[in-house]
Protein backbone atom coordinates (compact mmCIF):
# COMPACT_ATOMS: atom_id res chain seq x y z
CA UNK A 1 0.00 0.00 0.00
CA UNK A 2 1.08 3.57 -0.57
CA UNK A 3 1.04 5.33 2.80
CA UNK A 4 0.58 9.09 2.73
CA UNK A 5 -1.02 11.95 4.65
CA UNK A 6 -3.04 14.90 3.45
CA UNK A 7 -0.50 17.34 4.87
CA UNK A 8 2.33 15.65 2.98
CA UNK A 9 0.29 15.62 -0.22
CA UNK A 10 -0.30 19.37 0.20
CA UNK A 11 3.43 19.94 0.69
CA UNK A 12 4.21 17.84 -2.38
CA UNK A 13 1.67 19.76 -4.42
CA UNK A 14 3.29 23.05 -3.45
CA UNK A 15 6.71 21.74 -4.45
CA UNK A 16 5.32 20.46 -7.74
CA UNK A 17 3.86 23.91 -8.46
CA UNK A 18 7.19 25.48 -7.66
CA UNK A 19 8.90 23.05 -9.97
CA UNK A 20 6.58 23.91 -12.85
CA UNK A 21 7.38 27.57 -12.24
CA UNK A 22 11.00 26.82 -13.05
CA UNK A 23 12.46 26.39 -9.58
CA UNK A 24 13.35 22.71 -10.01
CA UNK A 25 16.94 21.74 -10.65
CA UNK A 26 17.89 19.05 -13.11
CA UNK A 27 18.67 15.58 -11.74
CA UNK A 28 20.85 13.18 -13.67
CA UNK A 29 19.07 10.65 -15.87
CA UNK A 30 19.33 6.89 -15.57
CA UNK A 31 19.77 6.57 -19.33
CA UNK A 32 19.70 2.98 -20.56
CA UNK A 33 21.01 1.31 -17.41
CA UNK A 34 17.67 -0.26 -16.57
CA UNK A 35 16.86 2.21 -13.79
CA UNK A 36 13.60 3.98 -13.19
CA UNK A 37 15.00 7.49 -12.93
CA UNK A 38 14.45 8.54 -16.52
CA UNK A 39 11.49 10.78 -15.65
CA UNK A 40 11.37 14.53 -16.12
CA UNK A 41 12.64 17.17 -13.75
CA UNK A 42 9.15 17.60 -12.33
CA UNK A 43 8.64 13.92 -11.49
CA UNK A 44 8.96 13.01 -7.81
CA UNK A 45 11.87 11.04 -6.44
CA UNK A 46 10.13 7.88 -5.20
CA UNK A 47 11.59 6.17 -2.13
CA UNK A 48 10.53 2.61 -1.33
CA UNK A 49 10.26 1.36 2.25
CA UNK A 50 8.97 -1.78 3.95
CA UNK A 51 8.12 -1.43 7.64
CA UNK A 52 6.61 -3.65 10.36
CA UNK A 53 3.37 -1.72 10.78
CA UNK A 54 1.71 -4.83 12.20
CA UNK A 55 3.11 -7.81 14.09
CA UNK A 56 5.81 -8.05 16.76
CA UNK A 57 7.69 -4.89 15.78
CA UNK A 58 4.69 -2.70 14.96
CA UNK A 59 5.19 -0.20 17.82
CA UNK A 60 8.71 0.91 16.83
CA UNK A 61 7.83 0.31 13.17
CA UNK A 62 5.16 2.99 13.34
CA UNK A 63 7.66 5.33 14.98
CA UNK A 64 10.05 4.80 12.09
CA UNK A 65 7.19 5.48 9.68
CA UNK A 66 6.48 8.81 11.39
CA UNK A 67 10.16 9.73 11.24
CA UNK A 68 10.32 9.01 7.52
CA UNK A 69 7.13 10.99 6.91
CA UNK A 70 8.45 13.95 8.91
CA UNK A 71 11.65 13.90 6.90
CA UNK A 72 9.76 13.82 3.60
CA UNK A 73 7.46 16.67 4.62
CA UNK A 74 10.30 18.87 5.84
CA UNK A 75 12.42 18.16 2.75
CA UNK A 76 9.51 18.95 0.45
CA UNK A 77 8.79 22.22 2.26
CA UNK A 78 12.42 23.17 1.57
CA UNK A 79 12.21 22.35 -2.15
CA UNK A 80 12.78 18.61 -2.24
CA UNK A 81 15.93 16.82 -3.40
CA UNK A 82 17.65 18.10 -6.52
CA UNK A 83 14.68 20.44 -6.88
CA UNK A 84 12.22 17.54 -7.05
CA UNK A 85 9.64 16.54 -4.47
CA UNK A 86 10.14 13.23 -2.66
CA UNK A 87 7.41 10.63 -2.35
CA UNK A 88 7.40 7.69 0.05
CA UNK A 89 5.98 4.35 -0.98
CA UNK A 90 5.61 2.36 2.25
CA UNK A 91 4.56 -1.30 2.50
CA UNK A 92 3.69 -3.29 5.64
CA UNK A 93 5.94 -6.35 5.99
CA UNK A 94 3.94 -7.51 9.03
CA UNK A 95 7.21 -8.07 10.98
CA UNK A 96 7.90 -11.04 8.68
CA UNK A 97 11.32 -11.66 7.10
CA UNK A 98 9.87 -13.42 4.05
CA UNK A 99 7.44 -10.60 3.50
CA UNK A 100 10.13 -7.92 3.76
CA UNK A 101 12.11 -9.66 1.01
CA UNK A 102 9.14 -9.75 -1.36
CA UNK A 103 8.35 -6.12 -0.50
CA UNK A 104 11.78 -4.84 -1.51
CA UNK A 105 11.81 -7.07 -4.59
CA UNK A 106 8.50 -5.51 -5.60
CA UNK A 107 9.52 -1.95 -4.80
CA UNK A 108 12.81 -2.14 -6.70
CA UNK A 109 12.06 -4.47 -9.62
CA UNK A 110 8.36 -3.86 -10.27
CA UNK A 111 7.63 -0.38 -8.96
CA UNK A 112 11.02 0.95 -10.02
CA UNK A 113 11.52 3.21 -7.01
CA UNK A 114 14.49 5.57 -7.24
CA UNK A 115 15.82 4.96 -3.73
CA UNK A 116 15.10 2.71 -0.76
CA UNK A 117 15.21 3.26 3.00
CA UNK A 118 15.71 0.36 5.42
CA UNK A 119 13.09 -1.25 7.72
CA UNK A 120 13.06 -1.61 11.50
CA UNK A 121 14.78 -4.51 13.32
CA UNK A 122 17.95 -6.44 12.54
CA UNK A 123 15.75 -9.46 11.83
CA UNK A 124 14.30 -7.56 8.85
CA UNK A 125 17.33 -5.47 7.89
CA UNK A 126 19.60 -8.37 6.93
CA UNK A 127 17.29 -10.02 4.35
CA UNK A 128 16.18 -6.68 2.90
CA UNK A 129 19.76 -5.39 2.64
CA UNK A 130 20.59 -8.53 0.70
CA UNK A 131 17.85 -7.73 -1.81
CA UNK A 132 19.08 -4.15 -2.12
CA UNK A 133 22.65 -5.35 -2.71
CA UNK A 134 21.51 -7.74 -5.46
CA UNK A 135 20.05 -4.75 -7.28
CA UNK A 136 23.04 -2.51 -6.54
CA UNK A 137 20.98 -0.14 -4.38
CA UNK A 138 22.22 2.11 -1.60
CA UNK A 139 20.75 0.83 1.68
CA UNK A 140 20.74 3.20 4.65
CA UNK A 141 18.87 1.77 7.64
CA UNK A 142 17.75 3.05 11.05
CA UNK A 143 17.54 -0.04 13.23
CA UNK A 144 19.88 -2.88 12.29
CA UNK A 145 22.61 -2.56 14.91
CA UNK A 146 23.43 -6.18 15.72
CA UNK A 147 26.87 -7.53 14.90
CA UNK A 148 25.54 -9.94 12.28
CA UNK A 149 24.39 -7.02 10.11
CA UNK A 150 28.00 -6.02 9.55
CA UNK A 151 29.30 -9.56 9.06
CA UNK A 152 27.36 -10.26 5.84
CA UNK A 153 29.81 -8.55 3.49
CA UNK A 154 27.39 -5.77 2.56
CA UNK A 155 29.12 -2.89 0.79
CA UNK A 156 25.93 -0.91 0.24
CA UNK A 157 24.70 -0.75 3.86
CA UNK A 158 25.06 2.14 6.31
CA UNK A 159 23.62 2.20 9.84
CA UNK A 160 22.20 5.67 10.57
CA UNK A 161 22.98 5.88 14.29
CA UNK A 162 26.04 6.57 16.45
CA UNK A 163 26.98 3.00 17.51
CA UNK A 164 26.39 -0.69 16.86
CA UNK A 165 24.41 -2.75 19.38
CA UNK A 166 27.38 -4.26 21.24
CA UNK A 167 28.63 -0.77 22.09
CA UNK A 168 25.34 0.82 23.18
CA UNK A 169 26.07 0.44 26.90
CA UNK A 170 29.80 1.26 26.87
CA UNK A 171 29.43 4.39 28.99
CA UNK A 172 27.32 2.52 31.57
CA UNK A 173 29.75 -0.40 31.81
CA UNK A 174 32.68 1.97 32.23
CA UNK A 175 30.86 3.89 34.98
CA UNK A 176 29.82 0.83 36.99
CA UNK A 177 33.25 -0.80 36.79
CA UNK A 178 34.94 2.43 37.87
CA UNK A 179 33.03 2.57 41.16
CA UNK A 180 34.93 1.83 44.39
CA UNK A 181 35.04 -1.90 45.05
CA UNK A 182 32.61 -1.67 47.94
CA UNK A 183 29.99 0.07 45.78
CA UNK A 184 30.51 -1.78 42.52
CA UNK A 185 27.75 -4.28 41.58
CA UNK A 186 28.83 -7.89 42.05
CA UNK A 187 26.08 -9.87 40.29
CA UNK A 188 23.81 -9.49 37.26
CA UNK A 189 20.78 -11.15 35.67
CA UNK A 190 20.05 -11.01 31.95
CA UNK A 191 16.84 -11.64 29.99
CA UNK A 192 16.88 -10.99 26.25
CA UNK A 193 14.42 -11.39 23.41
CA UNK A 194 15.54 -13.86 20.74
CA UNK A 195 16.35 -10.97 18.43
CA UNK A 196 19.80 -9.92 17.19
CA UNK A 197 19.47 -6.28 18.22
CA UNK A 198 17.94 -6.96 21.64
CA UNK A 199 20.54 -9.62 22.40
CA UNK A 200 23.36 -7.47 21.00
CA UNK A 201 22.64 -4.59 23.36
CA UNK A 202 22.11 -6.84 26.40
CA UNK A 203 25.11 -9.07 25.74
CA UNK A 204 27.40 -6.12 25.05
CA UNK A 205 26.76 -4.90 28.61
CA UNK A 206 26.71 -8.43 30.08
CA UNK A 207 30.10 -9.30 28.60
CA UNK A 208 31.76 -6.06 29.64
CA UNK A 209 30.51 -6.45 33.21
CA UNK A 210 31.55 -10.10 33.34
CA UNK A 211 35.02 -9.20 32.09
CA UNK A 212 35.14 -6.66 34.93
CA UNK A 213 34.39 -9.32 37.55
CA UNK A 214 30.58 -9.18 37.79
CA UNK A 215 29.04 -12.66 38.15
CA UNK A 216 26.14 -13.49 35.79
CA UNK A 217 23.53 -15.38 37.83
CA UNK A 218 20.69 -15.58 35.29
CA UNK A 219 20.92 -15.56 31.49
CA UNK A 220 17.57 -16.17 29.79
CA UNK A 221 16.39 -15.90 26.17
CA UNK A 222 12.70 -15.67 25.26
CA UNK A 223 10.77 -15.75 21.94
CA UNK A 224 9.66 -12.42 20.42
CA UNK A 225 5.98 -13.14 21.04
CA UNK A 226 6.39 -13.82 24.79
CA UNK A 227 3.77 -12.13 26.98
CA UNK A 228 4.02 -14.12 30.23
CA UNK A 229 7.25 -13.31 32.07
CA UNK A 230 6.34 -14.85 35.41
CA UNK A 231 8.90 -17.68 35.21
CA UNK A 232 11.78 -15.51 34.01
CA UNK A 233 10.93 -12.78 36.52
CA UNK A 234 10.87 -15.36 39.34
CA UNK A 235 14.38 -16.57 38.40
CA UNK A 236 15.69 -13.01 38.38
CA UNK A 237 13.99 -12.10 41.67
CA UNK A 238 15.23 -15.26 43.35
CA UNK A 239 18.80 -14.47 42.28
CA UNK A 240 18.54 -11.00 43.85
CA UNK A 241 21.11 -9.83 41.30
CA UNK A 242 22.48 -6.31 41.74
CA UNK A 243 21.96 -5.55 38.05
CA UNK A 244 19.10 -6.58 35.77
CA UNK A 245 19.67 -6.26 32.02
CA UNK A 246 16.70 -6.49 29.68
CA UNK A 247 17.43 -7.03 25.99
CA UNK A 248 13.99 -5.79 25.01
CA UNK A 249 11.95 -4.06 22.38
CA UNK A 250 8.86 -2.29 23.74
CA UNK A 251 5.99 -4.49 24.95
CA UNK A 252 8.20 -7.30 26.19
CA UNK A 253 10.26 -4.80 28.20
CA UNK A 254 7.09 -3.40 29.77
CA UNK A 255 5.77 -6.86 30.62
CA UNK A 256 9.06 -7.99 32.17
CA UNK A 257 9.36 -4.87 34.32
CA UNK A 258 5.79 -5.23 35.58
CA UNK A 259 6.47 -8.88 36.47
CA UNK A 260 9.61 -7.87 38.40
CA UNK A 261 7.76 -5.10 40.21
CA UNK A 262 5.05 -7.52 41.30
CA UNK A 263 7.69 -9.70 42.92
CA UNK A 264 9.19 -6.69 44.75
CA UNK A 265 12.61 -7.37 43.26
CA UNK A 266 14.75 -4.27 43.84
CA UNK A 267 17.97 -4.19 41.78
CA UNK A 268 20.63 -1.53 42.15
CA UNK A 269 20.69 -1.11 38.34
CA UNK A 270 17.85 -1.74 35.87
CA UNK A 271 18.82 -1.35 32.20
CA UNK A 272 16.42 -2.08 29.35
CA UNK A 273 17.04 -1.41 25.67
CA UNK A 274 14.44 0.50 23.63
CA UNK A 275 11.41 0.28 25.96
CA UNK A 276 12.24 3.13 28.41
CA UNK A 277 12.66 5.63 25.55
CA UNK A 278 9.11 5.07 24.25
CA UNK A 279 6.70 7.94 25.04
CA UNK A 280 4.12 5.48 26.41
CA UNK A 281 6.56 3.65 28.68
CA UNK A 282 5.95 5.52 31.95
CA UNK A 283 2.19 5.08 31.92
CA UNK A 284 2.53 1.44 30.84
CA UNK A 285 4.50 0.51 33.99
CA UNK A 286 2.43 2.57 36.37
CA UNK A 287 4.82 5.54 36.37
CA UNK A 288 7.28 3.61 38.55
CA UNK A 289 10.19 4.65 36.38
CA UNK A 290 12.72 6.25 38.72
CA UNK A 291 16.27 5.11 37.98
CA UNK A 292 15.52 2.90 34.94
CA UNK A 293 18.26 3.13 32.31
CA UNK A 294 18.39 2.81 28.54
CA UNK A 295 20.96 3.58 25.84
CA UNK A 296 19.96 6.10 23.22
CA UNK A 297 21.55 7.34 20.05
CA UNK A 298 19.61 10.59 20.16
CA UNK A 299 18.36 13.28 22.51
CA UNK A 300 15.59 15.81 21.79
CA UNK A 301 17.66 18.45 23.58
CA UNK A 302 20.84 17.93 21.56
CA UNK A 303 21.99 21.21 20.06
CA UNK A 304 22.91 19.98 16.59
CA UNK A 305 21.31 22.57 14.25
CA UNK A 306 19.26 20.08 12.26
CA UNK A 307 18.04 18.46 15.49
CA UNK A 308 16.58 21.70 16.78
CA UNK A 309 14.69 22.10 13.50
CA UNK A 310 13.60 18.44 13.48
CA UNK A 311 12.13 18.49 16.99
CA UNK A 312 10.30 21.75 16.36
CA UNK A 313 8.82 20.78 12.99
CA UNK A 314 8.04 17.18 13.96
CA UNK A 315 6.08 18.49 16.94
CA UNK A 316 4.18 20.86 14.64
CA UNK A 317 3.32 18.02 12.25
CA UNK A 318 2.31 15.33 14.75
CA UNK A 319 1.32 17.35 17.82
CA UNK A 320 3.89 15.73 20.12
CA UNK A 321 7.70 15.53 20.25
CA UNK A 322 9.57 12.75 18.45
CA UNK A 323 11.17 9.74 20.14
CA UNK A 324 14.35 7.85 19.25
CA UNK A 325 12.78 5.62 16.58
CA UNK A 326 11.51 8.70 14.76
CA UNK A 327 14.90 10.37 15.07
CA UNK A 328 16.74 7.33 13.68
CA UNK A 329 14.40 7.29 10.68
CA UNK A 330 14.88 11.01 10.14
CA UNK A 331 18.64 10.46 10.29
CA UNK A 332 18.33 7.83 7.56
CA UNK A 333 16.67 10.42 5.34
CA UNK A 334 19.39 12.96 6.11
CA UNK A 335 22.15 10.52 5.19
CA UNK A 336 20.55 9.58 1.87
CA UNK A 337 19.75 13.22 1.08
CA UNK A 338 23.33 14.30 1.72
CA UNK A 339 24.63 11.71 -0.74
CA UNK A 340 22.00 12.55 -3.36
CA UNK A 341 22.70 16.28 -3.22
CA UNK A 342 26.48 15.75 -3.26
CA UNK A 343 26.49 13.28 -6.16
CA UNK A 344 23.68 14.99 -8.06
CA UNK A 345 21.51 12.00 -8.93
CA UNK A 346 18.83 9.74 -7.46
CA UNK A 347 17.83 6.73 -9.50
CA UNK A 348 18.56 3.07 -10.07
CA UNK A 349 21.67 2.14 -12.02
CA UNK A 350 25.16 3.63 -11.91
CA UNK A 351 23.99 6.46 -9.67
CA UNK A 352 23.54 4.05 -6.74
CA UNK A 353 27.22 3.07 -6.71
CA UNK A 354 28.19 6.73 -6.77
CA UNK A 355 25.99 7.32 -3.71
CA UNK A 356 27.52 4.33 -1.92
CA UNK A 357 31.07 5.44 -2.70
CA UNK A 358 30.37 8.97 -1.52
CA UNK A 359 29.09 7.82 1.87
CA UNK A 360 32.11 5.58 2.41
CA UNK A 361 34.33 8.62 1.96
CA UNK A 362 32.45 11.39 3.76
CA UNK A 363 30.93 12.50 7.07
CA UNK A 364 27.30 13.57 7.27
CA UNK A 365 25.88 16.03 9.81
CA UNK A 366 22.63 14.67 11.27
CA UNK A 367 20.24 15.03 14.22
CA UNK A 368 22.40 12.49 16.11
CA UNK A 369 25.60 14.36 15.30
CA UNK A 370 28.26 13.79 12.63
CA UNK A 371 28.23 10.25 11.20
CA UNK A 372 30.91 8.35 9.32
CA UNK A 373 31.24 4.64 8.63
CA UNK A 374 33.77 1.86 8.16
CA UNK A 375 33.82 -0.41 5.11
CA UNK A 376 31.04 -2.61 6.56
CA UNK A 377 28.72 0.30 7.37
CA UNK A 378 29.42 0.46 11.10
CA UNK A 379 29.20 3.96 12.60
CA UNK A 380 32.14 5.12 14.66
CA UNK A 381 30.42 6.75 17.68
CA UNK A 382 28.89 5.71 21.02
CA UNK A 383 25.40 5.84 22.53
CA UNK A 384 24.35 8.11 25.33
CA UNK A 385 22.91 6.63 28.53
CA UNK A 386 19.52 7.91 29.63
CA UNK A 387 17.87 7.45 33.01
CA UNK A 388 14.44 8.24 34.38
CA UNK A 389 15.00 11.04 36.90
CA UNK A 390 12.12 12.85 38.59
CA UNK A 391 9.56 11.57 36.12
CA UNK A 392 11.56 12.47 33.01
CA UNK A 393 14.15 10.58 30.99
CA UNK A 394 17.45 12.45 30.94
CA UNK A 395 21.00 11.91 29.73
CA UNK A 396 23.25 10.91 32.65
CA UNK A 397 26.32 9.56 30.82
CA UNK A 398 28.86 10.52 29.61
CA UNK A 399 29.71 13.27 32.06
CA UNK A 400 30.24 15.95 29.40
CA UNK A 401 26.76 15.41 27.92
CA UNK A 402 24.71 14.81 31.05
CA UNK A 403 21.44 16.56 31.81
CA UNK A 404 21.15 15.05 35.31
CA UNK A 405 23.34 13.17 37.80
CA UNK A 406 23.43 9.38 37.54
CA UNK A 407 21.24 7.76 40.22
CA UNK A 408 22.89 4.76 41.88
CA UNK A 409 21.65 2.62 43.41
CA UNK A 410 18.25 2.70 41.72
CA UNK A 411 15.39 3.76 44.04
CA UNK A 412 12.74 1.14 44.81
CA UNK A 413 9.98 0.82 42.24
Amino acid sequence: MHVTHSRRRRAMALVALAATAGLALSACSAGDDGGSGGGGDDDPIVIGVSLPLTGDFSEPGKGVERGYEAWAEIVNEQGGLLGRQVELKILDDQSNADRVVSDYESLIAQDGVDLVFGPFSTRLVVPSARVAQEYGMLFVEPAGAAAEVFEQGFENLFYAAPAVADDHYNYLADYLLSLPEGERPKTAAVAAMDDPFAQGTAYGLRDKLEEGGVEILVDEVYPPNTTDFSVIAAKIAESNADVVIGGSQYQDGVNLIIALQQLDYQPKVAAFSTAPTNPEFAAAIGNQTEGILSPTGWSPTASFPSNVEFVEKYTEIFGNPPAEDEANAYTTGQVVAAAVEAVGCAEQGECQQQLIDWLHENTVDTVVGPLSWDEAGRPSGAHLIQQWVGGEIKIVLPEDAKEADFIYPKPAW
